[in-house]
């Protein structure tokens, strides 16, 4: 591992890429303000992603607190759709192109770069298309345009999601402080290692605390950062909630007295707490860490005072994807609601505002979530391969290869359990909760809980996500789109892009 000397290395890379994004668009997109907008029109967008948050999530959550005839605050969203997240292979053309190489299963950089930046590129990949070449990103277009910008997330800031609005780079591990050749250059790609004052190859917290993107950044990964850039951060006028200079971390007190328009705080070296351990250890340090919804409040209260040209925050609920690929149920249903409690921070302020588009989708599906039958299990767990029920269909007779067991696998499955066994990889048992339509009698973990859900893997699925959206515009995502869709939404609904 080897720290970049950043007194000369950085200052180059964020030159240069700010050469190469003019070259690309920013500097020439459509200048807020040249077109004044109209007394309905969208001037604020909030784009909250559930990392990982597949239909079944969802469905799931609903069910666990609200029950079957309940809804989570997203699904009272007016319109709803769906979208693809497809990615593409490194060195692929665009889709439509002749060496346009598809990846079915993107992971959260790739997706990130999709609606950050429009095109599809690698896993891996943020904000360069699959060939290497740095494109902009919304929230770097609603800056040069004016507009006042925000980046929440539970994750490390650095993490794909945040980062891929706020920086460059050949592969997502390049975070930072210290970092090594292989977390950063791609010679797939680049055909030979880069020099260091390319920006694609700039640590991500480098770029962040150097090239002002974000207005307002909260969340965790304090561990990224260090002296250096917290000078680099007070340099460029934001208000640093606690220090990354000593590794003290920012608290929940400290951003409900920030008042700058510029706050940069992170409230764990790491990713933030999981909302089920903060519940139940409220006397912890942990718990002294703002929740997603309380985040989303301050970044809107932040960006939207004083401000009459408008704003772009971007939130994640990062943790919904890390509790899926740890098949743990228990802690991705709270992670979801505290999700949707940040999706009722948003819509509410959309509702009193009158000119805010607000977009809830996700950046795929993580780990093949399912409802499943009372009393069932998984055919990972079966005795024997299931029974083709329409075996008298001769369009449908195929009988499955896979061998019955004769006995239920012992190592794959343990019985019932509800989030306990998750890091244990051999057990696949499916998880059980109570709902409210449940009598009082009936307990989480139990047989007769009426939600049964389980796992199908450890990782992504390439499975469509939803998208829930409130405001003017909104019946544009009342569609089937691809996640390349959501960067056009944003960037007109802000008159950002033509």
């Amino acid at each position: 591992m080897r720290r970049p000397a950043r007194s000369t290395s950085v200052v180059l890379a964020l030159a240069v890429a700010s050469s190469v994004i003019g070259t690309l668009g920013v500097a020439n997109a459509e200048p807020r303000g040249s077109e004044k907008p109209k007394n309905n029109d969208i001037k604020n967008v909030i784009y909250l992603l559930g990392d990982g948050m597949g239909r079944t999530h969802v469905t799931a959550a609903r069910e666990r607190y609200y029950g079957a005839d309940g809804e989570l605050v997203m699904e009272s969203l007016p319109a709803v759709g769906q979208v693809s997240t497809y990615a593409v292979e490194p060195m692929s053309g665009q889709p439509g192109a002749a060496d346009f190489k598809p990846n079915y299963v993107t992971d959260s950089a790739s997706a990130a770069t999709a609606w950050s930046s429009g095109v599809k590129t690698y896993n891996a990949a943020l904000g360069v298309d699959a060939k290497g070449k740095v494109v902009p990103t919304l929230m770097e277009y609603a800056k040069k345009a004016g507009l006042r910008t925000g980046n929440v997330s539970t994750a490390e800031i650095t993490d794909a999601t945040p980062a891929g609005q706020m920086s460059h780079a050949l592969l997502r591990g390049c975070q930072g402080p210290t970092y090594s050749e292989a977390a950063c250059q791609n010679t797939e790609i680049t055909g030979s290692a880069l020099p260091t004052s390319d920006v694609r190859v700039t640590p991500i917290a480098d770029q962040i605390a150097r090239n002002g993107t974000a207005d307002v950044i909260l969340g965790g990964g304090l561990a990224r950062f260090d002296a250096e850039d917290e000078a680099a951060l007070k340099k460029n006028g934001y208000t640093v909630l606690g220090s990354p200079a000593s590794q003290t971390v920012a608290t929940r007190g400290d951003l409900a007295a920030a008042s700058s328009k510029k706050v940069f705080g992170l409230f764990n070296t790491g990713n933030l707490t999981i909302e089920k351990y903060k519940r139940e250890n409220p006397s912890s340090v942990q718990a002294e860490e703002p929740s997603v919804a309380e985040m989303t409040k301050k970044a809107i209260a932040l960006l939207s005072s004083g401000n009459k040209k408008g704003f772009y925050l971007q939130v994640e609920g990062a943790l919904i994807d890390k509790r899926s690929h740890a098949n743990d149920a228990a802690q991705t249903l709270e992670e979801m609601k505290a999700f949707d409690e940040a999706v009722r921070v948003a819509r509410d302020f959309a509702k009193k505002d009158g000119h805010t588009l607000v977009i809830v989708t996700a950046d795929h599906e993580c780990a093949g979530f399912n409802i499943i039958e009372q009393g069932t299990f998984t055919n990972a767990e079966a005795t024997v391969p299931p029974t083709n029920v329409d075996s008298g269909n001769t369009a449908n007779n195929s009988t499955p290869t896979r061998t019955a067991r004769g006995a239920k696998d012992p190592a794959r499955s343990t019985g019932i359990v509800n989030g306990a066994g998750s890091a244990d990889p051999n057990n696949f048992a499916p998880a059980t909760f109570r709902t409210p339509d449940d009598p009082a009698s009936v307990t989480d973990g139990s047989p007769e809980a009426s939600l049964w859900l389980s796992y199908l893997s450890g990782n992504h699925t390439g499975a469509d996500v939803p998208v829930f959206a409130y405001g003017k515009g909104s019946n544009k995502l009342a569609d089937s789109i691809d996640n390349t869709d959501l960067f056009d939404i944003v960037g007109r609904a802000l008159h950002l892009t033509k």
